[in-house]
């Protein structure tokens, strides 16, 4: 099994630390986030290789990344040239993705959820997409059915949605919950990405509410406590620091 931490972003809300350093390196629990992010995944068993794909600042993290000590093999996927957002990012590294589910995990999400777990439900439904979810308020969320199959998308601040004909109505029949950044796709999804545009940037969530009717795309929340912040904001990474910095 492999994994891919998308490290590429810039980080915009991050500054002014991302005016000299990439978002993925910012440090919380006096450790960067990418080394917090691999040491979770390194938990996994299976897991043996893991890709991450770099754009801001990519000397920085591949220069980290050469001198870091994993039990897996860590390969750059180089996004130097062109920003590729989350699916064109798992496009351009799908030939760096060996055989088999791929664990894709955002690395400014700072959590302590067991992610063994979301390979067991991944593998148990045999879904093509398993999305970690939450019922944190958000004001775009996902909308799935009483299997937690993946049916659309609101944005409730505009009232869009996706599909257009998801009515108000449908929507409070179906259970909305919001993507926590971490989740398992199957290589037919790989194989489906790999085949988009070379070299084109795009975010992988429409992409997946596009293939609603021919991809199995599950959420699964977890039932045990966890801790999890998105540290992409300086409110919430000094809230990351005060969560996990005083065990």
């Amino acid at each position: 099994m492999n994994a891919m931490i998308f490290a590429a972003g810039i980080g915009s809300r991050l500054k002014p630390w991302t005016d000299t350093h990439p978002k993925a390196l910012v440090p919380v629990g006096g450790r960067p986030m990418l080394e917090q992010v691999i040491r979770n995944i390194e938990r996994i068993p299976s897991v043996t290789r893991i890709v991450v794909n770099v754009h801001h600042f990519a000397p920085q993290i591949v220069d980290f990344l050469s001198h870091f000590d994993s039990r897996c093999e860590i390969v750059v996927s180089d996004e130097s040239d062109l920003l590729l957002d989350t699916g064109g990012g798992l496009s351009r590294a799908a030939s760096l993705l060996e055989a088999g589910p791929v664990i894709v995990h955002n690395a400014d999400i700072f959590t302590d959820l067991d992610l063994n777990r979301l390979v067991e439900a991944h593998l148990r439904t045999g879904a093509d997409v398993t999305m970690t979810v939450s019922t944190r308020q958000s004001s775009r969320q996902l909308a799935f059915d009483d299997d937690m199959r993946l049916r659309g998308w609101i944005n409730h601040s505009t009232g869009a949605t996706i599909p257009p004909t998801l009515s108000t109505d449908g929507v409070d029949k179906l259970h909305l919950r919001s993507f926590n950044g971490i989740h398992v796709i199957s290589p037919k999804v790989l194989s489906l990405l790999s085949k988009q545009e070379p070299n084109h940037a795009f975010p992988v969530i429409p992409f997946y509410l596009d293939s609603i009717d021919t991809l199995d795309i599950r959420g699964w929340q977890p039932t045990e406590d966890y801790r999890w912040v998105d540290v992409g904001k300086p409110d919430t990474l000094a809230r990351a620091q005060t969560l996990f910095c005083k065990d």
